[in-house]
């Protein structure tokens, strides 16, 4: 082992913006190959469940939506200054699109189709929207991207039906790379705010984001107890162990990522049972290894949490 590690160079910690784009223009050349199994019906075990699982897609739905349209749009600002990263953008809301197609078969499939967002979803999408920062968009939706594949993953450890699982499957997985691929994101955004305006400018705007990072993190705890009255006869996932993987996966975002100086809230996490030196240890879901296990969708081999 001592030998084979002889003259071997480190890993890198970053990716440019330049694999990241080879990276999603080969995956958008299989992603359309892609469909889902609905021949079989599903036998629901109460109108409760059919009510609730329609509720959990229609949510899965809004995400997707919302993905699609705020990638598009802060390609068309980027494009000015970096070509290749508008295009990285493009193809990322290009696949939450693709994600959007699926599921509006999917719900058909479920007896449902796509509704209004219900009072708290609403409200946290109508307050996304109105976001006009680059650097806070993408650090919203790269905390979405978090609690959603994480739901998809605890909900996929519950999934008897086939079809449902391979709809989890396609999202966990998905998500798996677009979460390390909006950490991208954020990094290139602030990037380009230190090379156009100083770094006392980056420093606020990182001291900004940290508020911002802790406001959400609250929030989406706060989201788990309000989907349970939605989906929990669904995806059967109790608050408390929903709210627990919620803290552990955001807490988890940036303990790696030293450049961008984002700390999770440490009373709340304390309280909730867990220690820093816990959250470090395993695997980050941001890192390059973690990217580079999900870059070939045709590869990779999704496991619940």
């Amino acid at each position: 082992m001592i030998e084979r590690l002889v003259g071997r160079r480190p890993a890198p910690a970053q990716r440019p913006t330049r694999w990241w784009l080879d990276t999603l223009r080969r995956r958008r050349e299989r992603m359309y190959e892609e469909k889902l199994d609905l021949s079989t019906p599903i036998v629901w075990e109460s109108e409760a469940e059919q009510r609730a699982a329609i509720a959990f897609f229609n949510a899965a739905f809004r995400a997707e939506e919302s993905g699609l349209k705020q990638a598009h749009e802060l390609a068309g600002v980027v494009e000015r200054w970096d070509p290749e990263l508008a295009e990285c953008l493009r193809l990322y809301g290009d696949e939450e699109g693709w994600h959007r197609e699926l599921l509006t078969e999917f719900l058909a499939y479920l007896g449902g189709q796509v509704k209004p967002m219900g009072k708290v979803t609403g409200t946290f999408y109508r307050l996304y929207g109105r976001a006009e920062r680059m650097d806070t968009i993408v650090l919203t939706n790269l905390m979405f991207e978090t609690i959603g594949s994480t739901t998809y993953r605890l909900a996929l450890r519950r999934a008897r039906h086939p079809a449902v699982r391979s709809m989890l499957t396609i999202l966990t997985r998905d998500e798996s790379f677009h979460v390390p691929l909006n950490v991208h994101f954020l990094r290139e955004l602030l990037a380009h705010e230190r090379a156009q305006h100083g770094l006392a400018a980056t420093l606020l705007a990182k001291g900004r984001l940290q508020g911002l990072y802790h406001l959400l993190f609250v929030s989406l705890l706060g989201s788990a107890w309000a989907s349970r009255r939605r989906a929990l006869e669904f995806d059967k996932i109790p608050f408390p162990v929903l709210s627990k993987a919620y803290a552990e996966q955001l807490a988890r975002l940036f303990l790696h990522e030293h450049d961008l100086g984002l700390r999770p809230p440490s009373v709340l996490l304390a309280a909730m049972g867990f220690e820093r030196k816990q959250l470090r240890t395993g695997d980050s879901a941001v890192s390059v290894e973690a990217a580079e296990a999900a870059a070939d969708r045709t590869q990779v081999q999704v496991t619940a949490l």
